[in-house]
């Protein structure tokens, strides 16, 4: 646990890692503060209102039950259950109970299609799913190709025969378990990548890893826990952002976290929620914040009162910073992670001054500089490839049954991210871009985020998409897709405007000389741009276009 008050420097020079032999994530998240029979760990508002409260005592008997209903259907240590729950409670007990019986728990988003649903459940080989009875059909349609699931429980909503009630196999089993003693290397959580560069590939994680996320919890949310906190995200709990980003490590420390279900992203829900229930951190993604900024004076509306807000996926630059002090009270912290090695860069204004546009700095406890194709770190203010050197506990064990691709992440002991940054001389990491997202025109490497934020100082652009086209003299040019503000109508002279705004803020060599606008822009699950798809969609365009 990182202790305030001290310095940056003499946090990373006092820090190491306790990763002790034996570890086993569902107990440490849950049962260790069990004894504690009233202490609060979980409050879920439902869609209808209703609000329900467990405890850490709760929890664990219901896990525990679970565990045992998991095992009299021939689930058994090294087994994937499949978690196709929102934010509820029967997605954190699913969880705690995979990790008990030593199984591993595999995360699914809601909003899957079954095809996406089949490749992963296919690929895994899961033995057991958990689903609602609003996604129940899904895994009904592709049943047949899933030789390996053998149990499918339903918890809340519609009933078939053909699906397991949870509650009624959770009343039929006792509230008795002995957790298996795991090993900290054995492996517990496999999170499928969000596939924007190919098929999704499935990180192995260990038990460790939720040590491994520690420092990157503490460290951008002013070092939690302290007094009171109380942790909510509108991430979903099928992604790291949600899982390990919030629940699980707020309950390693015996935090209560907030729970509710939103089938959409409402910002004005978002003040309300975290006034309502006394949020106090929160993890919020950059198109997240996007959307809250369009809200008029919240705090003179809403009694909210933040002490952490974190933030990742996206820079988010000194526009969105500053909306954060005057509307939040406070500074926005953002972080740096993958779902192969997560929350190892971030700002921490309590130890350190906020440079916007900047990821922050290697969280305490992680090694993590600028490298070339040979695995040389490079000099400050030099752009090449961001990396983390092993061994880490935050890093997977190995993409599932792909040892060639885990291979081609490492340069020696340097994981290898994909992504293109710099490292300043005071040691503030710089995102310049994905290795396929950056643009090269008239001989620059130009990398999109710095001209997003811009674009969306603009008070007409409410979000903003910065990809490279094809051009026969320039290599590149810049294209942008503009989402406009509620009330904003597109015209050539607003076009025209914004470019001007953008040549006037940024080199010559970086305004748009392509703007197209639409109505929503292509993202992840976790809110992250989709460039590749503009890319491709524009490369369509051209060759229809040609002869």
């Amino acid at each position: 646990m990182l202790t305030p008050g001290e310095s940056y420097e003499n946090l990373c020079a006092s820090f190491s890692w306790n990763i002790p032999a034996f570890f086993n994530m569902g107990v440490a998240a849950c049962d260790r503060h069990a004894g504690q029979r009233y202490r609060l760990a979980l409050i879920y508002e439902a869609e209808d209102g209703r609000v329900e409260k467990y405890t850490f005592w709760n929890l664990r008997r219901l896990s525990n039950q679970f565990a045992n209903a998991l095992l009299c259907r021939g689930f058994k240590r090294g087994d994937r259950l499949a978690i196709l729950l929102p934010q509820c409670p029967e997605t954190g007990i699913a969880h705690l109970a995979a990790y008990k019986t030593g199984g591993i728990g595999l995360p699914l988003f809601t909003l899957f299609g079954p095809d996406a649903l089949q490749y992963r459940l296919q690929n895994s080989e899961a033995r057991c799913v958990i689903t609602d009875g609003d996604n129940l059909e899904k895994v009904l349609q592709i049943k047949d190709s899933l030789p390996h699931l053998q149990s499918i429980f339903v918890t809340r909503g519609r009933h078939t025969s053909e699906g397991i009630d949870f509650r009624d196999a959770l009343d039929g089993e006792s509230t008795d378990y002995q957790p298996v003693k795991t090993r900290s290397e054995d492996p517990a959580l496999l999170a499928y990548t969000s596939g924007t560069t190919g098929p999704p590939k499935g990180a192995l994680h260990a038990h460790r890893t939720l040590i491994g996320h520690m420092p990157g919890v503490e460290f951008p949310h002013n070092f939690f826990p302290k007094e009171d906190d109380l942790f909510w995200t509108p991430a979903d709990w099928a992604w790291l952002g949600g899982l390990t980003d919030v629940l699980l490590p707020s309950w390693f420390h015996g935090i209560p976290v907030l729970a509710c279900r939103q089938k959409k992203f409402d910002p004005e829900f978002a003040f309300h929620l975290m006034a309502k229930h006394g949020v106090r951190n929160t993890f919020l993604p950059p198109t997240a914040l996007k959307l809250m900024r369009q809200v008029k004076n919240p705090a003179d509306r809403y009694d909210f009162d933040l002490r952490s807000v974190g933030s990742g996926g996206e820079t988010l630059g000194e526009e969105l910073l500053e909306w954060g002090r005057e509307n939040l009270g406070l500074t926005i912290n953002e972080f740096y992670g993958q779902t192969e090695v997560n929350l190892v860069v971030s700002n921490c204004v309590e130890v350190m001054k906020i440079v916007p546009g900047s990821m922050g700095k290697a969280v305490p406890g992680h090694s993590v500089e600028i490298i070339d194709d040979q695995g040389t770190v490079l000099p400050t203010g030099e752009t090449g490839i961001i990396a983390i050197r092993r061994p880490d506990p935050v890093m997977l064990l190995e993409y599932w049954r792909n040892p060639e691709a885990t291979e081609k992440k490492f340069i020696g002991d340097w994981w290898v991210t994909g992504d293109i940054g710099r490292k300043d001389e005071e040691g503030y990491l710089w995102f310049v871009g994905r290795d396929d997202d950056l643009i090269t025109s008239s001989g620059y490497r130009i990398g999109p985020g710095e001209i997003e934020d811009c674009l969306i100082k603009h008070p007409a652009v409410g979000m903003a998409a910065v990809i490279g086209v094809p051009d026969e003299v320039r290599t590149e040019i810049i294209k942008a897709f503009i989402v406009l503000s509620p009330g904003v109508d597109p015209d050539p002279a607003l076009e025209a405007e914004i470019r001007n705004f953008i040549k006037q803020r940024l080199a010559a060599h970086e305004y748009p000389r392509e703007i197209e606008f639409v109505g929503e822009l292509p993202l992840t699950a976790t809110g992250k741009i989709i460039r590749k798809d503009l890319r491709e969609k524009e490369i369509e365009k051209i060759n229809k276009g040609s002869p």
